[in-house]
């Protein structure tokens, strides 16, 4: 089954198939990209932040798995394709500015490309507590 966008162009000159009254919707940045917060839904844990584009985000919606676009490779990538570390996704939120979207997953091994269950275990920053 093809996955290729046959819709009018995005706003970054890409195919897409995504809804228009949800594409009506994103505020994207100057590359035609909104960020996309992977969190594990039963822990809340947060995964990882990647980026979507309109038809990221509609085979994120109507496949079941997360799709991303990479900003240095220019393609389209599913989470866990090569890797096995599968994003199943259970739901997918638009935030309130329409610029960044929550997608809630069953994260299947570790969600980082380093391995690790999450981006955000690098150490934490120094910060003043009030």
């Amino acid at each position: 089954m093809s996955q290729e966008a046959t819709a009018p162009s995005g706003p970054a000159g890409r195919p897409s198939n995504l809804d228009p009254q949800i594409a009506a919707r994103l505020k994207r940045n100057s590359a035609g990209l909104v960020a996309a917060i992977a969190q594990q839904y039963d822990t809340g844990e947060v995964l990882m932040l990647a980026w979507m584009d309109d038809e990221a985000l509609h085979r994120t919606l109507t496949t079941g798995r997360c799709t991303y676009w990479s900003r240095s490779r220019q393609e389209y990538w599913v989470k866990g394709e090569t890797s096995g570390n599968v994003q199943r996704v259970r739901s997918v939120a638009l935030d309130c500015d329409g610029d960044a979207v929550l997608v809630k997953v069953d994260q299947a091994g570790g969600a980082c490309h380093t391995g690790d269950d999450t981006c955000f275990d690098a150490g934490l920053l120094p910060s003043v507590a009030g």
